[in-house]
This record gives C-alpha cells, structure tokens and sequence, in this order.
C-alpha cells in the first residue's frame, strides 16, 4: 500500500462527495463526553475534521479555544460557510503532522481511520507531543475490518493498544455503549492521559 491519501486525493472526495463516513451530525459519544466538560476555555484540537459537526457543537455550546485541522481544503471551506462566527484563526489548513500544541484536548473521530495504517505509531506519538503533560486523547477508534480496501481502514484494540501505551494511561478503553447503529459494536471509546514526553 504505498498511496498516502494526501491533500488532493481528499479534496477530491470532498468536492466529489464521497464522504460516506460523515454521518451528517455530532455521535452520541463525543456528545456527552462534552457535555460533561465545564471548562469552557480548555484548548481543543479535532485533526482530519471534515465537516467538523463536534466543532460547531463546541462552538455552539460557549467553548472559545476549538481547532479543527484538514489537510483539504474544501470541508474547512463549508464549515466555515456553515459556522460564519467561527473564528477563522481557528481552521488549520494543515497537515496532522505538521500541527504545533500545546492542546489540553485532541478530539479523534473518523481521522485515525483514514490515516495509511503504517502511519498509526506516528500518530500516537504526535498526538502525545502536541497534548499538555496530562492533557487527554479522546474519540473512537473502529473496533472492526472492513471488507473493502481502505479507506476507513479497521483494526483491533490490541493494536491500538500497542500504539498507545508508550505515550498514554489508559482511562477508558473499551466498546463505545452509544454509538449510532450502523456502528453498534464495532467503535472503541477511548479517553487517554498523555504521560510527559522524555526529550
């Protein structure tokens, strides 16, 4: 697998349409992990946004420090038309990779999955460096294989574990209990406290 799904590939799918993993609203999960957060000012970042639904929700609900990253830039583009009150200073025309922190809160949902799979420990590990020490991953991650050739690309949690375990304490890891049906079962809900970094 050598493609690396990069700024054009995902614009075209964008301007194309082709974005069957957008279900058109906030999910359930990351709704009520919200709405249970009572610091409004914590630094919030959700890389691979797309349409970027948890941001408006934030956004909506009186939360000031969101940012949402895609390296494309037409979902940035309609969520902005979306949300015209959202500060533009906020939307990050970026590459993952490329991010700068610190953040308290990194939001994951659908952009693990869209990653190649071989840049899975990168991403644990940027993840980690753009958190505060003690600062939190939370979101869901597929707990499933899919049939067809990614993307999404699927997994298990034994190999997210893996990932994750030099760089985070686990505070929930386990079958999202909320999720929406066609993702019954088969989404982790994780909630991760980045451990300090060794330079």
């Amino acid at each position: 697998m050598n493609q690396d799904f990069n700024a054009a590939y995902w614009q075209q799918r964008y301007q194309q349409n082709q974005t069957g993993w957008d279900v058109g609203a906030i999910t359930p999960p990351l709704k009520e992990y919200f709405d249970q957060l009572e610091n409004k000012a914590l630094r919030i970042l959700i890389p691979g946004c797309g349409n970027a639904y948890e941001a408006e929700y934030l956004h909506q609900n009186g939360f000031t420090n969101v940012y949402v990253a895609d390296v494309a830039e037409a979902p940035l583009q309609q969520f902005q038309a979306r949300v015209p009150d959202f500060p533009h200073h906020h939307l990050l025309h970026q590459d993952f990779f490329s991010l700068q922190g610190p953040f308290d809160l990194i939001v994951e949902q659908t952009f693990f999955c869209a990653l190649n799979p071989r840049l899975r420990a990168g991403y644990a590990r940027k993840c980690a460096e753009l958190l505060q020490p003690v600062g939190k991953l939370m979101g869901l991650l597929f707990d499933t294989t899919f049939e067809k050739e990614g993307p999404p690309f699927g997994g298990s949690r034994e190999e997210y574990r893996a990932y994750f375990a030099p760089y985070f304490d686990f505070l929930q890891f386990d079958t999202a209990t909320n999720s929406i049906p066609p993702r019954q079962g088969k989404e982790l809900f994780v909630e991760l406290k980045a451990r300090k970094l060794e330079s």
